[in-house]
């Protein structure tokens, strides 16, 4: 009788090679099997709730989609050109694409946006601050057509924007942020992609990469995506509004026919804090003498401020940053803006499109400056600042903003606090403002803190337009 006789070491490589073809050909195709099934089912549970579903581009697989954006036809075409202008090869240059595609290209996942993003932006925004949110006409929103790409239009206070107006939204939408290069760190910018970030460099001057984010955000939008975008293109320093960015709207409108393309519905959204948390970091950007922190003093200051916060919080001490407030304006279709001045952006000339995106970019920045709510810590830094240094008591501060808070309201200034929570909102902030060392009490009379004058005026300038009304 004869038999076959292996060594050790064959015997273990053929029981490894056994082990990894039942994991590959079994194991790993059930484990997806499962986890695609367990998807879908959440994407039909979640359409059936949302008022405009998700769409196939964002169920499509990232992969595919990077595939789509490199072998765009208009991409294609800058290749060729790019290659001829620095007479590089056509090779190179196309790995100069796909890098940007991949730069670009979110992977959204339905799992992460609904169960892990909904609840951690639920929790943060509701931890922080006493969230207030109000529609203008929600008739007029329902009535917006499921089929339209919804564009959400909103003034930059903070980081935390994204997460409010996402958690504010995803009961009615799934939403698409452009991101800055601030969250290309691990692993923020994989959670941020899974949750449908769209990654951008904000002021690159390269054309290719240009034309790369502008046919991704073209197919995007003609696919129903709905997205978020701040035009200021960044935070506010001052708390000004800053002047609209053209970049990413012209991307939107730049081949919109209203015959044949389906509508670009924009809903302007306002948002205002009672504090942000990045207000002096902010401030110390605006300061040519403060120099450029290092990444170990940034990291120093966020540490020291969350340690002051949760030693508060172990001593019942701690209170939340007062009220943060979401206004949703009346939709703009630009299907009525096409009908109404008898254009067609697609056949427009480059100086004939900019503009009219520039005369639609002032009607909707206005729109969203006329939906930014009024919150007590506004109010209160206006009166102290037209004030100077007079000192007044609590009960003049009080008066002040009473009157002041009338005339905002005559003037039809949005108010998302119900009247009789004003006074205790009043008198919170002016507690939070001495907690912070910006105000300061001497024998009941109260005055700014010269030094931390900047940190008054950036609060009243979050409505500075309001005041300046006539």
């Amino acid at each position: 009788m004869t038999g076959i006789y292996l060594s050790y070491w064959q015997f273990w490589l053929l029981l490894a090679l056994a082990l990894w073809a039942f994991i590959e050909r079994l194991l790993l195709p059930s484990i997806r099997w499962f986890f695609r099934r367990k998807l879908n089912r959440l994407i039909e549970t979640v359409n059936l709730k949302l008022d405009i579903e998700i769409r196939p581009f964002q169920r499509t697989k990232r992969k595919i989609l990077i595939d789509r954006l490199v072998f765009d036809a208009e991409v294609m075409l800058a290749v060729d050109e790019y290659a001829k202008q620095k007479d590089m090869p056509r090779e190179v240059v196309m790995k100069k694409i796909k890098r940007y595609a991949n730069e670009i290209v979110p992977a959204f996942n339905a799992y992460m946006y609904y169960r892990l993003g909904y609840w951690l932006a639920e929790k943060l925004a509701r931890w922080f601050y006493r969230v207030k949110v109000n529609i203008v006409d929600k008739h007029q929103l329902a009535k917006i057509n499921s089929n339209a790409t919804v564009v959400f239009v909103m003034n930059h206070r903070s980081n935390m924007d994204y997460i409010l107006v996402s958690f504010l939204a995803s009961r009615r939408t799934t939403l698409s942020y452009a991101v800055g290069e601030w969250a290309k760190i691990w692993p923020l910018q994989s959670l941020l992609r899974s949750m449908g970030a769209f990654f951008v460099r904000r002021n690159s001057r390269n054309k290719l990469y240009r034309k790369v984010l502008e046919r991704y955000i073209t197919m995007a939008t003609r696919e129903g995506v709905c997205q978020a975008m701040f035009p200021e293109g960044g935070l506010s320093k001052d708390g000004k509004l800053k002047p609209p960015k053209l970049g990413l709207l012209n991307y939107m409108l730049k081949n919109f026919n209203y015959q044949t393309d389906r509508d670009i519905v924009f809903i302007p959204v306002g948002i205002n804090y009672d504090r942000t948390l990045e207000d002096r970091t902010l401030l110390r950007a605006l300061d040519p003498d403060s120099g450029r922190k290092s990444a170990w003093f940034a990291l120093k200051k966020t540490v020291t401020f969350w340690a002051k916060n949760f030693r508060l919080m172990w001593q019942n001490k701690w209170k939340n940053f007062g009220f943060a407030a979401v206004n949703f304006g009346l939709p703009l279709s630009a299907k009525a803006y096409s009908i109404e001045n008898e254009v067609i952006f697609k056949t427009l000339s480059a100086d004939e499109r900019f503009v009219q995106i520039e005369a639609f970019s002032k009607g909707l920045f206005s729109a969203v400056e006329n939906v930014i709510p009024m919150l007590p810590m506004s109010l209160i830094c206006r009166i102290f600042l037209e004030h100077g240094e007079k000192a007044m008591t609590a009960l003049e501060v009080k008066g002040l903003a009473f009157e002041k808070l009338k005339q905002c309201r005559e003037k039809g200034v949005p108010d998302l606090l119900k009247s009789g929570a004003w006074d205790d909102a009043i008198q919170v902030t002016m507690e939070m403002l001495l907690l912070r060392h910006l105000l300061i009490e001497k024998q009941k009379l109260i005055t700014i803190v010269p030094e931390n004058i900047n940190v008054i005026e950036y609060y009243a300038n979050a409505c500075h337009f309001y005041f300046e009304k006539k």
